[in-house]
């Protein structure tokens, strides 16, 4: 399985996702989203290619974790880059501002 490097911004989101999902619901709704996004990285682990090519920049891919929240990231020969945690409630144009970093 290829490795899996998460970036500084996605860690950062990440973080800030847990925060409001246990400060606005609820420890369970925050527990049960991180084994859904713990899923979801296995499952990107296990096969990169399981997630569709966003429609906005080609070479990132983009796993729906949740109906509000996907996985944006990049597959190379030896790892997967996990660039952010993106809500898809936001203008999917921001996703083209990753292309840049």
């Amino acid at each position: 399985m290829k490795r899996v490097i998460v970036t500084k911004r996605a860690s950062i989101r990440l973080e800030e996702l847990f925060s409001y999902l246990e400060n606005e619901w609820s420890e369970k709704v925050k527990n049960d989203f991180i084994k859904k996004f713990d899923n979801a990285i296995y499952q990107i682990q296990k096969y990169p290619k399981i997630a569709p090519k966003s429609y906005i920049i080609n070479d990132l891919h983009k796993y729906v974790v949740t109906k509000q929240t996907s996985i944006i990231y990049r597959i190379d020969e030896k790892s997967i880059t996990i660039l952010t945690i993106f809500d898809n409630r936001m203008d999917p144009i921001n996703i083209k501002k990753l292309k840049k970093k």
